[in-house]
């Protein structure tokens, strides 16, 4: 039982000082912080009876005036920023007035955010997909109406063209084909909504990708295996590194499959973890002894004690579930206690595609291992067996072979 709460408090916020500070313990926070932010509480709570306001009041125009007077008295906590664990549990109490929302003062914004709505509503598309498509939508409209004068009705097939002619010059060929996607859906949404006459998608020029013209973007298999030998499991931290990295190493997730993971994605008796795919499909893969030993070590040893059914947790409170930038994040300070360049997660795969072809495995094999829908994902590794291809390779004419 956690110990009792020995801050005063008077006025309108009394009713909620224990039951924020049991919120607070509930999302990993210590008695430390726990009790500087419940004297916040206090404080707070005398200042709105002194003025004759409550919760209610508590909007964010009250509250810098608030901590304006604060920081003239104290040196902690002295920004509207500190009051929003206290901020959010009011409002979800009941108590404090919602966030009011931010209001879009451009065309521009108005007309990027109904495409994100759609791509949602009437595409169905993950949130993934929609912050990409939502940051190229935002790049084409800058890049059509500059002065902020939106007019979807004054574009033509001459401008889209002319736009893609200039954006493939300076646009890796993953780039390019991720532009021309955003830009297709982006026409349809403006053609579905009325916002064009016609259906100008058809305009968009196709940028020509030969399969033979790039080759895995793989890493060593040592300078992978690097990354997992400089995670000593000695602290919580480094318990949940280690597990992240062998789940990107040993099985090739990607780096937002490892953030989906939940408490139950793991079936312990049948040794096997479910993922969370592309289009949200599950996929069960087997689960190597080692991968399974470091995940159960950080949840027993490791992961904070909070109600969040994700796997993989922040390493300070609030202890909310890992994103697929945190595992990045994770990539990255293994490289550099390594003593190797950064790369990216994505990487890991493409070196577990690579090895498992160059050991025997075939093309199919490796496409089960990757998950891939079409086997045409994975042909891109034959070109990295030099052994199979070596027997392929014609002479050279006029050398012995």
């Amino acid at each position: 039982m956690a110990a009792r709460l020995a801050v005063h408090v008077v006025g309108p916020l009394r009713p909620y000082r224990d039951g924020f500070a049991e919120a607070m313990r509930s999302e990993g926070y210590a008695e430390g912080p726990v009790e500087l932010h419940s004297h916040l509480l206090a404080h707070l709570s005398r200042w709105l009876l002194e003025r004759n306001l409550d919760a209610s009041d508590l909007t964010p125009v009250i509250l810098e005036e608030f901590f304006v007077e604060r920081r003239t008295r104290r040196r902690w906590l002295v920004t509207t920023r500190a009051a929003r664990p206290l901020i959010s549990y009011l409002r979800a109490a009941g108590a404090a007035p919602e966030e009011p929302e931010r209001r879009r003062t451009t065309a521009a914004d108005e007309l990027t955010t109904a495409f994100e709505r759609w791509l949602v509503d009437a595409r169905g598309l993950s949130p993934v997909s929609v912050e990409l498509y939502d940051r190229w939508a935002r790049h084409l409209t800058a890049s059509w109406w500059p002065d902020g004068v939106v007019a979807p009705e004054d574009l033509d097939p001459q401008a889209i063209v002319a736009l893609v002619r200039r954006e493939v010059e300076r646009l890796t060929l993953p780039s390019a084909r991720n532009l021309l996607s955003a830009l297709r859906s982006y026409l349809r949404f403006l053609y579905a909504t009325g916002r064009t006459s016609r259906p100008l998608v058809t305009a968009v020029p196709a940028v020509a990708v030969w399969h033979d013209q790039c080759l895995p973007r793989a890493v060593a298999r040592s300078t992978a295996e690097s990354l997992l030998e400089c995670c000593d499991e000695t602290t919580p931290i480094d318990r949940r590194d280690k597990a992240v990295l062998l789940l990107l190493v040993r099985l090739g997730l990607r780096a937002g499959e490892v953030a989906r993971l939940v408490l139950d994605s793991i079936d312990w008796r049948a040794g096997a973890v479910v993922i969370e795919g592309k289009a949200r499909r599950p996929e069960q893969l087997p689960l190597p002894v080692d991968v399974g030993e470091a995940i159960a070590l950080y949840l027993s040893d490791g992961r904070p004690r909070v109600a969040g059914r994700a796997m993989f947790l922040q390493a300070v409170a609030p202890y909310g579930a890992l994103s697929r930038y945190g595992v990045r994040s994770i990539v990255y300070r293994a490289c550099d206690r390594a003593g190797v360049p950064r790369f990216g997660p994505h990487r890991l795969r493409h070196t577990l595609g690579t090895e498992t072809l160059r050991s025997g495995a075939s093309l199919p094999e490796v496409a089960q291992l990757l998950r891939h829908r079409s086997l045409d994902a994975t042909e891109i590794y034959a070109k990295v067996d030099e052994v199979a291809l070596r027997e392929l390779a014609m002479a050279w004419p006029g050398r012995a072979r």
